[in-house]
């Protein structure tokens, strides 16, 4: 509660934003709540490490350090080494006893705490079968956990092994990722019924308690919603039924996809300026939705996001409890994880 009392509202809405790591003096001055790892960054390692060192020294709440270590065709760290090369994918991990599964995690989980990571964007909750019962986009990546919870044993395992090394896990994507467009780059439909939903997201459910962060869909589910999830308050919702503490997160909202529908068009050039309006519309629509923290990989728009929340805030008092409302979960969040001393 002093750390929560001494911080103004742009200082809050700060810790609501997650950026790809470039420039460790914007990540400082911004008063930023996270930052996304790439393999591009642990190519070049010594160079990540002394802006993590940099930021660390100099940032008033510690930031949520976050990459993709799923394993498989989705493996970060075979960019840090070559001995993380053949890591094996979920796919291949839900074959495997819970024993081995957290042995291998547990491995993980420790060469993340040494490179400063402290979030896995794992494990991937979505089904392995699509809703007329082929594989799934993420089985063909095999990257699925399996398509109902029978496998949760087996995820818990994967968990408990990296937070046993101080790393939280994310589950992906709410609330069930199964159509077959690649919603980063277009705008992904799926028309699954509502019974297969459910199905989808009784696996979530199961996890819930095991799982602190969950990041939402960036498809549109036609049967449920008139937009793409991650802007429907209904599905976010959703996601912490029975969990209000659950952080959402959302993918990258410089995706093209969600800056496409954000604009009201079909499509639009990945290479063409986006225009401010649009943005604003974007991050308005994703606040409004009842999302917790923002991930972008256009670093320097992060200043306009905080702009657009002040300028929000200023408009409707509503706005100012939605940034203290998320402010406060990733802040609690911060809390268990044991990085605010």
């Amino acid at each position: 509660m002093l750390l929560w009392e001494s911080m103004n509202l742009r200082q809050k809405a700060g810790q609501m934003i997650m950026v790809f790591l470039t420039s460790s003096q914007f990540v400082i001055e911004n008063e930023l709540g996270g930052v996304l790892i790439t393999g591009k960054h642990l190519r070049s390692v010594d160079s990540y490490m002394e802006r993590m060192n940099h930021i660390d020294s100099n940032i008033k709440i510690p930031l949520l350090v976050a990459t993709d270590q799923e394993g498989g065709l989705v493996n970060r760290l075979s960019s840090y080494s070559d001995h993380w090369r053949n890591t094996p994918s979920a796919r291949e991990m839900r074959y495997m006893d819970s024993v081995k599964i957290r042995k291998i995690s547990t491995k993980i989980g420790q060469t993340l705490k040494s490179i400063k990571i402290n979030m896995n964007l794992a494990p991937v909750l979505d089904p392995s079968k699509d809703h007329r019962g082929s594989n799934s986009f993420m089985e063909e990546g095999r990257r699925s956990w399996g398509n109902d919870t029978s496998n949760a044993h087996k995820v818990r395992a994967f968990v408990n092994g990296m937070r046993d090394n101080g790393i939280i896990c994310v589950s992906k994507h709410f609330p069930g990722y199964d159509s077959w467009t690649n919603s980063d780059s277009q705008i992904a439909i799926s028309a699954s019924p509502k019974e297969t939903i459910d199905k989808n997201i009784s696996f979530f459910r199961t996890l819930s308690k095991d799982i602190p962060v969950t990041m939402v869909s960036s498809v549109h589910f036609l049967r449920i919603s008139s937009r793409p999830a991650v802007f429907d308050a209904n599905i976010v919702k959703m996601a912490r039924r029975g969990f209000p503490d659950m952080v959402t997160l959302t993918d990258d909202i410089w995706g093209t996809s969600l800056r496409t529908w954000a604009s009201g068009k079909t499509q639009i050039s990945p290479r063409k300026a986006y225009p401010d309006k649009d943005f604003k519309r974007l991050v308005t629509a994703l606040i409004d939705a009842g999302n917790d923290m923002l991930m972008i990989s256009y670093t320097s728009k992060a200043k306009d996001m905080l702009d657009i929340m002040m300028e929000l805030s200023e408009k409707n008092s509503k706005y100012k409890h939605r940034i203290e409302e998320s402010a406060a979960r990733i802040l609690k969040l911060k809390y268990k994880m044991g990085l605010l001393k």
